[in-house]
């Protein structure tokens, strides 16, 4: 069946109606559309001669509607909007995928990595939930989870590794200025150790320098690990981080490692979600997330 779309007036006249009525002046209307106030003045008297009504009352400093105006604007603002929300439906929206992730491997591993991820696929937003709680897949509303640990993590969890805990031990290179890389645990001695919430030191002095008691060496302590890494690259002491936390500051001079040897931590970082749910956007993001991580 064909429907017949009745006569339509001028769509220029009806958008200078529109701006006009909730301006009401010209003026202002035109500085809206880009064209002169003489314009719109004439595409409104144009409408009204199509209309065969007057829709504005003309005052010496601004306009009012008419009741026929008045009538009119709310079903052509109602006509716009329409309109508007059609074309907003008819382009493709992004695909949204929220990941929950600690604020260190939030801030020194995924956010500086970002960029390659948006360049890549332009089309999926991510949202990074950054906490040190655990996650609920269904009340957080999350799509995939960073968690450091061992499976299984729950019944209807999938898992798969993301990279292993390789703890080493960094420093700013300031520090080293006019020093060479200390050898021994009495020239270790002279460096401040960084402190995080997992404390990896006294078992890394022990197995690394031969020395049992962490508790000679001059420390400062921070809640998160993010924060003992910016404290190193401050050069406030050495830092006990994940390998894969500090690549990146290595590779730009920021960082240089300080002891020869590493310290494999007692727990590894897996990508964790709900087994049940099918997703396109999650396995994109695994995968990218995946190959990042190869490439360390």
């Amino acid at each position: 069946m064909n429907h017949v779309i009745g006569k339509l007036p001028s769509l220029n006249g009806l958008k200078a109606f529109e701006v006009s009525a909730r301006h009401l002046n010209f003026r202002l209307a035109a500085e809206e559309l880009g064209v002169t106030q003489g314009a719109v003045a004439q595409q409104v008297r144009g409408l009204e001669a199509e209309l065969g009504v007057t829709l504005f009352e003309r005052r010496p400093r601004t306009l009012a509607l008419t009741g026929e105006g008045r009538s009119y604007i709310a079903d052509i603002r109602r006509a716009f909007e329409l309109i508007a929300q059609a074309t907003r439906d008819l382009k493709p929206q992004p695909v949204k995928l929220t990941i929950s992730t600690t604020p260190t491997f939030a801030s020194k591993w995924l956010i500086p990595r970002l960029p390659d991820f948006t360049t890549r696929h332009p089309g999926l937003d991510l949202h990074i939930l950054a906490t040190d709680r655990v996650s609920n897949f269904q009340v957080d509303g999350v799509d995939l989870a960073v968690r450091y640990g061992r499976p299984p993590f729950g019944p209807g969890l999938a898992a798969e590794i993301l990279f292993e805990q390789e703890i080493i031990a960094v420093c700013s290179p300031s520090l080293l200025v006019d020093r060479t890389l200390p050898k021994t645990s009495r020239e270790f001695a002279n460096y401040t150790l960084l402190h995080d919430a997992h404390n990896f030191w006294h078992e890394f002095i022990e197995r690394h320098l031969g020395q049992s008691d962490g508790a000679a060496f001059k420390s400062i302590s921070f809640s998160h690990t993010s924060h003992a890494i910016e404290a190193a690259i401050a050069g406030q002491g050495v830092v006990l981080a994940n390998r894969g936390f500090v690549a990146r500051d290595m590779a730009e001079g920021r960082l240089i490692q300080i002891l020869d040897g590493s310290l494999r931590g007692p727990s590894d970082f897996y990508l964790v979600w709900p087994r049940h749910r099918k997703s396109s956007a999650r396995e994109t993001v695994v995968a990218w997330m995946c190959d990042e991580a190869a490439r360390m």
